[in-house]
């Protein structure tokens, strides 16, 4: 049987770890820095809750990549501004033949990822979660993800397909694709837009679509994304606007994950999400001041947190 390891135990973490275990075909390890998290996890399992609800026992969970073994694929799912660090942690539990996919927010990830992996998949998902108390993960929306061979590593597509098929037949609708970039660039273009304006307001996801004024920002904030994603080249797979609906039509009140970093005072993805859209309008001579306003007042506020 094979292993997949999940790096990043968090909220989207915990929902891949939980749907691969629940299929019984891979022998799923964590690794994640949450002591509390990781003893829950081998004391009473993992559970997942809303969406669906799923209670299941992993192989391994530990804060400790020297106690996990080799494995055949990693699944990257710790906040962008981690992915650096908990890499070359775990880079010992991967070898010449393992292949590594980020399902995480921004872009940049699988460039870090490939400085110590041969193989990386490109990845992007949409389902959101939060943690509700260690070893439990409220699904708070369901929803796709994408999966492609991130270009500079040659991961063969038959990695990237068998990857993706241990994900769907373990609840995840999986969608595996030659060229994952559009895809990996519409979500970036949506958490662009909705992330930084639930930061700042505090609106959840749905009372920020439907209120006039943030719902038009959104608007302004995604025309400004596809602009730049047209000069950069890349052929968006699906409209960030669908993306915005379904997340506002989904159940209960979901705080986009930037919210919840605000709230609890930690470093966000501004960096990975508008400043990336930031960066690469300057490479292609595209203007993009509403991000640059984002990132600028994102930046702020963490600022305030350490120098008031």
């Amino acid at each position: 049987m094979k292993k997949v390891l999940v790096v990043g135990c968090g909220a989207i973490g915990s929902l891949f770890a939980a749907h691969l275990a629940k299929a019984g075909e891979v022998e799923v390890f964590v690794f994640d820095v949450s002591q509390p998290h990781i003893d829950a996890i081998n004391r009473d399992g993992l559970r997942l809750s809303g969406a669906s609800d799923i209670h299941v026992k992993l192989a391994k969970a530990s804060t400790d990549p020297a106690e996990l073994p080799v494995c055949d694929y990693g699944i990257v799912a710790t906040k962008a501004i981690h992915t650096a660090s908990a890499i070359k942690a775990a880079a010992r539990c991967f070898d010449s033949h393992s292949a590594v996919c980020s399902v995480q927010n921004g872009v940049g990830n699988e460039e870090l990822i490939a400085e110590h992996v041969k193989y990386v998949i490109r990845g992007t998902t949409f389902p959101a979660g939060h943690v509700k108390s260690p070893g439990h993960v409220g699904f708070d929306i369901k929803g796709d993800t994408w999966v492609g061979p991130f270009e500079p590593t040659r991961t063969p597509m038959g990695r990237v397909e068998e990857l993706a098929g241990y994900m769907m037949r373990g609840g995840m609708n999986t969608i595996a694709l030659p060229d994952a970039r559009g895809a990996q660039w519409t979500k970036l273009i949506f958490n662009a837009a909705t992330n930084p304006v639930g930061a700042l307001t505090r609106l959840h996801h749905g009372a920020a679509t439907r209120f006039d004024a943030t719902g038009e920002l959104f608007e302004a904030l995604i025309q400004e994304g596809e602009a730049v994603a047209k000069a950069v080249g890349i052929a968006l797979h699906g409209n960030p606007r669908d993306l915005v609906a379904k997340g506002a039509n989904a159940p209960g009140k979901h705080n986009a994950s930037m919210l919840q970093d605000v709230l609890a005072t930690r470093i966000t993805e501004v960096d990975f999400m508008n400043g990336a859209i930031v960066k690469w309008g300057e490479k292609c001579a595209v203007p993009t001041p509403l991000n640059r306003a984002m990132w600028s007042l994102i930046k702020g506020l963490e600022h305030s947190w350490t120098e008031p």
